[in-house]
Formats: C-alpha cells, sequence, structure tokens
C-alpha cells in the first residue's frame, strides 16, 4: 500500500513562516504574561474519559476522539460495548485538564493560584477553512481568587498582550451568567428553561432581536414573558455600559443581587482607568458564552474589523468542587492562539526587531581548507547577534535567492570555486 503525504484530515503541516510566527506570538504571550504573575504549566495530552465526559465541556463532549485500551486490559473478544474498549481520551480543551490538576496537586501550588498552560487540544469536529482537529490554545486561569481582582487581572493580561502583537480598537464585551438568569426569572421564564432561552439568546448577532422573538414564541414561551424580557436589551441599547448595566439593574430590581451589578461596574471602571492597549469595555447584556460550567462573569474578545471573536472565558466557580469535593473559586480567559496566527499571516505582519538574516551561498566543489574559512566567518557572524545559513549554491542561483528572501534572509554572500569568476 502506497504512503499518504498528506496530512490526516483535520490535521496540518505548519510551514517555516508560520512556525516562525507561532514561536514570535508564544514569546511575547509567555514574556506578557509572566510580568502578570502567571506561571507555566502542563498536563498531559490524554485525559481519563471520566474526566472528559463529566459534563463540564458542553458540546465538546461529543467530538472525544477516544483512546483504545491498552496490552491486557483490551479484550476485542469480550467486549460488548464502547466503554469495555476505551478509558481515556485526548483533551478537548484545557480547562478540564487545569482543575484535575489542581485538585492533585493544590498542596503544592500558592494561592491563588495564576496558571499558564498553552498547548493543542482536539476535536472530532468537521474541518472547514480556519476550523482544525488539532490546534493550539492559549488560557490563563487564577484559581483560589473569590473577588473580581481575578476578572480584572486576567483582562488586563490578557488585553495587553494582544496589544503587544499589534491588535488594537477592539473590544471586550462583558457580562455575567447571573445577570442572565435575573432577566429571565424577571421575564417570568420557567427556572428549567433558562438554558434554552439562553441558546437563542445567543443568536441575537445573525437574527436580530425580531428574530428572537419569533424563536421564543415559536419554542412555546408566553407572549408577555417575551416582550418583558426583550424590552430590557431594548432599553439598554444605545448606552454606554455603566449606563447600560444600571438600567438594566434598577428594571429588574430584586431579582438581582446588588453585588453582582457593583461587582461588574467595578470591573468595567478598573480595566479602563488602568488599560494600556487600545480597545473598549463593552457590557453586552446578550452574550451568553456558551460552557455550562460560567458561574459569574463572562467575557470575550470581539474583533469586528476580523469577522468575529479571538478568545474568552469566564468565572467557573462550581468546577474544581467536583474534583476535591470543596468548592474553589476559579476564573480563566482564553486566547484564540490559532484565530490570531491566521489574522497575522493574512495581514503580513513582520516580526520586529528580528536578526538579520544573511545567506553565505557557496559553489560546489570548494576545498575543505576553504570551506572551513567561510564556516568561520559564518561562526562569527552568528556571534554577533546575525542569522546566517550557509547552504551550497543551486544552479538556478536565481530562483535560489528569490525563495531565501521569502524566507526573510535580506544579505547574500557568495563564495566561489574561483574567486574571479
Amino acid at each position: 500500500m502506497a504512503l499518504v503525504k498528506k496530512p490526516v484530515t483535520g490535521m496540518k503541516d505548519i510551514l517555516p513562516a508560520e512556525m516562525q510566527l507561532r514561536d514570535y506570538c508564544i514569546e511575547v504571550i509567555k514574556k506578557t504574561y509572566g510580568e502578570f504573575g502567571f506561571t507555566s504549566i502542563e498536563t498531559p495530552a490524554v485525559e481519563s474519559l471520566a474526566n472528559l465526559n463529566s459534563k463540564q465541556g458542553g458540546e465538546n463532549e461529543k467530538l472525544i476522539f477516544k483512546v483504545m485500551k491498552r496490552g491486557e486490559k483490551l479484550n476485542l473478544a469480550e467486549a460488548k460495548e464502547e466503554n469495555d474498549l476505551t478509558d481515556s481520551g485526548l483533551r478537548y480543551d484545557l480547562t478540564v485538564p487545569l482543575v484535575r490538576f489542581y485538585a492533585n496537586h493544590a498542596g503544592e501550588l500558592p494561592s491563588p493560584f495564576k496558571a499558564l498552560q498553552m498547548g493543542n487540544v482536539w476535536r472530532a469536529d468537521r474541518p472547514q477553512k480556519g476550523r482544525y482537529r488539532q490546534f493550539m490554545q492559549c488560557d490563563i486561569d487564577i484559581l483560589g481568587e473569590a473577588s473580581n481582582l481575578a476578572e480584572i487581572e486576567l483582562i488586563l493580561a490578557t488585553t495587553t498582550t494582544l496589544g503587544r502583537l499589534g491588535f488594537k480598537d477592539f473590544k471586550i464585551r462583558i457580562n455575567d451568567r447571573r445577570i442572565l438568569k435575573a432577566m429571565a426569572a424577571y421575564s417570568s421564564f420557567p427556572e428549567e428553561e433558562y438554558d434554552n432561552v439562553f441558546i437563542t439568546l445567543d443568536k441575537m448577532d445573525k437574527i436580530g432581536i425580531e428574530g428572537i422573538a419569533e424563536e421564543l414564541v415559536k419554542a412555546g414561551f408566553a407572549q408577555e414573558s417575551v416582550d418583558k424580557y426583550l424590552d430590557l436589551f431594548k432599553a439598554a441599547e444605545g448606552k454606554d455600559s455603566l449606563e447600560g448595566l444600571k438600567v438594566i439593574a434598577d428594571k429588574i430590581g430584586d431579582f438581582l443581587d446588588a453585588d453582582t451589578k457593583e461587582g461588574l461596574s467595578e470591573i468595567i471602571s478598573s480595566v479602563e482607568s488602568t488599560k494600556t492597549a487600545q480597545f473598549e469595555m463593552v457590557f453586552d447584556p446578550t452574550l451568553v458564552r456558551g460552557m455550562s460550567y460560567y458561574t459569574g462573569t463572562i467575557f470575550e474578545v470581539a474583533m469586528p474589523q476580523y469577522g468575529g471573536s479571538c478568545g474568552g472565558g469566564g468565572r467557573y466557580d462550581k468546577m474544581v468542587g467536583k474534583f476535591l469535593g470543596q468548592d474553589t473559586p476559579a476564573c480563566g480567559f482564553s486566547i484564540g492562539f490559532e484565530r490570531i496566527i491566521m489574522i497575522m499571516m493574512d495581514e503580513g505582519f513582520k516580526i520586529p526587531g528580528a536578526d538579520q538574516k544573511k545567506a553565505f551561498l557557496i559553489e560546489k566543489g570548494i576545498a575543505g581548507d576553504r570551506l572551513s574559512e567561510i564556516i568561520k566567518e559564518a561562526q562569527d557572524e552568528r556571534a554577533k547577534g546575525s542569522q546566517v545559513l550557509v547552504v551550497r549554491m543551486n544552479k538556478n542561483k536565481k530562483f535560489q535567492k528569490q525563495q531565501l528572501t521569502e524566507q526573510g534572509y535580506e544579505d547574500f554572500k557568495e563564495f566561489y570555486l574561483n574567486p574571479l569568476s
């Protein structure tokens, strides 16, 4: 059987130009997050299926790449169902592994613990442009901090990083799951139907407020509840973040804890007054975030000029407790690393301050002693900080130099068997 040269469906090879950009971005990300006190950790690519299927991963739990049992544990003859064949799977995100990691090492870690985790994840999703089955995620999380200092630090660290990567004029959309529930309760939706209401609300950008109204009525909700609910969004429309939040909080009254409203106001004000990147904090009562584990504040990086969002996160105070038996406050923010790389590639981003790249082209047949002199010269240049490529000269030298130019080489030096040629 012939070998297959293309990657497995949904995976991709990364060429040198993109790899250089990825390495640069990783360096900026790690340096910036380090300045905010985040420390790098690493978790295994493979996790227990019990953890991956713990109802904490939302729709991702349907997309697990499962791993078959190994050795004596794999008994094909006696297997009756899937669980007899598999016991683990490739991680579909970095949050579930982080929580397991924290539960396993809590006694060895500081409190609060500020974690940075970058690594590949795998989802058996339908591949399409910009969506792969293997992709890099970049998460920062703070565990053990109950106050909104966690949200403020996460947002400032993430936006500072995006600013250093050249992004500006984006928005941080922010909301709170408790506000979403309070608005639904005020509108007299049944509590057991909240998630269905939120799933519909999440389509606001696509179908608009009239489309939301139509879908909710078709789903069987009372017209009075639908009208009351959507009037809240209309009341906040066109107002700045703090005023919009106040309008909704005043309307729903006792359905919302005053501390929730004040906490969100404090996050918005604190970030706006201390930010270093060019972006805007926007209270958005339509922001839902799909993961069921969120318990409080939720946020998202919106970049409409690039056609969508580039990251998000929120507070998940109940997740660690499923491992430890006692709840631990937790909050995280994930940058859409692959989306950012794609945008930077499309924009033709040039890595700033890169070492000068030189190429020494050596004609075939040059004697050993002369070759040593050339390599010594290259070594001297490298010691001064230049990046020097030493290669044999091709017959089609023009095409060779063209390819090297595309790779960022700016200076060429040619060495011939006959120096006068």
